[in-house]
């Protein structure tokens, strides 16, 4: 009994130790495992911090070379500045280490040469660098005055519409007087209204960028009306209207106009014209008028005309002084009237002398307004080398402009003159839609 109970505890005992046995394999094993791990873990976040020093260093190496290349622009605006004050219009070269600018790549990958866009210029030259000063734009206010000049290459197609209203009162008289405020004889009085409408339809081209070429063909519409009235001292006298009209093409007009100058070194920008007209329309020396009006020395035109009736050339000056936002202008202009064969002689009308001023002004980058006066004064005309007396003429016109920039080829531009003295029509309203293609992009 008692060998069998100590069997028994001894069988006991090496269970015991043979189950502390396994524990301390098992614990030890795990604790192998862990620190292995972690020695894993360990090498891992040494390889990556490896790396990310790696791509830092690449980073850096590009952010030196940016900064030397921001160096070398800083160095090119500089130089650029000084030639600008310098007014140099000369153009710049451009080096031909031009900058790049490098892209990152997302998810943390490294920034390489192999990565950075196309190289380019950076920035545009100063105006006055790169291309030559141009006549500046205003609301074109006559056919010298306003507007800018073709490009080169480019053609613009102008329909503009124009509308002029005359009127006139004319007292005629013919008798003598024998106390004052009464007179016996014939006197004639005549009211006399005039309406014109002119479409245009014209075309520009630039045959370089100083120079334009223009033709334009009109086609008129005229309407006059008349009312007489002759005082005989009778009292059958009455109002008596007599009406006429035309229409037709009026006289074709061709111009050229030319900048002289860059406008630098204080200079106003000068641009010279020329503009000729040939005498395609209807002559107003071709014109019948009727005699038989019942009123002694009274006759009228049985239609009218819608051209003068000669061969005109009128070379000016145009100057142009930018300050902005303003530009001040200024033309004087000299006509010279050809003389032309009539039914009744040689005919010379007379030539004339004109000068124009005023001022534009932008609103801003597509609209602008101007403001001017033109006068002109037309010399005495002859017939067969006889003056015609009392043939001078003095026309006035206050002018006021209006520019709007629909588009970048398309402009709309409305004018209007407002007669000052009394040879001017009274009122004469202009509107012009050029159209430019072949754009230049500049």
């Amino acid at each position: 009994m008692n060998m069998k109970f100590r069997s028994g505890k001894c069988s006991l005992f090496l269970a015991i130790k043979g189950a502390i046995f396994i524990c301390c394999v098992f614990f030890v094993n795990r604790s192998y495992a862990e620190t292995a791990k972690q020695n894993n873990s360990a090498a891992q976040y040494k390889k990556l911090i490896a790396e990310q020093q790696k791509e830092f260093q690449i980073q850096r190496q590009i952010i030196a070379e940016q900064g030397k290349e921001l160096e070398q622009l800083k160095l090119r605006l500089d130089a650029l500045t000084n030639q600008a004050v310098e007014n140099k219009t000369a153009p710049v070269k451009q080096e031909s280490n031009k900058p790049q600018i490098a892209s990152a790549k997302s998810n943390n990958e490294p920034l390489t040469s192999s990565n950075k866009l196309p190289s380019k210029p950076v920035g545009q030259a100063p105006p006055g660098a790169t291309e030559k000063p141009r006549p500046p734009e205003i609301p074109r206010l006559s056919e010298t005055v306003g507007g800018v000049l073709t490009r080169k290459g480019n053609i613009v197609v102008e329909p503009a519409f124009t509308y002029a209203y005359t009127s006139n009162n004319r007292v005629f008289l013919n008798a003598y007087t024998f106390l004052p405020a009464i007179a016996i004889g014939l006197i004639d009085i005549r009211r006399v209204k005039q309406h014109s409408l002119i479409g245009t339809l014209g075309a520009r081209y630039g045959v370089t960028d100083r120079l334009e070429l223009e033709f334009r063909v009109p086609y008129t519409y005229r309407t006059q009306s008349q009312i007489a009235r002759p005082v005989d001292l009778s009292p059958s006298a009455f109002d008596q209207a007599f009406n006429s009209s035309g229409n037709g093409i009026g006289d074709l007009e061709f111009a050229g106009r030319y900048q002289l100058n860059n406008g630098t070194g204080g200079w106003p920008i000068l641009v010279g014209n020329i503009v000729a007209t040939a005498p395609t329309g209807k002559s107003p020396f071709d014109i019948k008028y009727i005699q038989d009006t019942g009123i002694p020395g009274f006759s009228f035109a049985a239609e009218m005309p819608t051209g003068v009736g000669y061969y005109s050339f009128q070379p000016s000056l145009t100057a142009l002084y930018p300050t902005d936002p303003a530009v001040f202008f200024g033309n004087l202009n000299f006509s010279y009237n050809a003389e032309t064969s009539t039914n009744f002689g040689k005919f010379n009308p007379g030539n004339a002398l004109g000068a124009s001023f005023g001022m534009g002004f932008g609103i801003n980058e597509r609209s602008s307004f101007s403001l001017g006066y033109s006068h002109k004064h037309v010399l005495d005309s002859k017939i067969n080398d006889s003056t015609i007396t009392g043939s001078t003429l003095d026309i006035g016109q206050l002018l006021l402009g209006y520019s709007f920039k629909y588009s970048k080829q398309t402009t709309f531009n409305l004018s209007l003159g407002i007669g000052t003295t009394t040879d001017a029509q009274d009122v004469t309203l202009n509107f012009r839609m050029p159209m430019t293609f072949g754009l230049f992009d500049g």
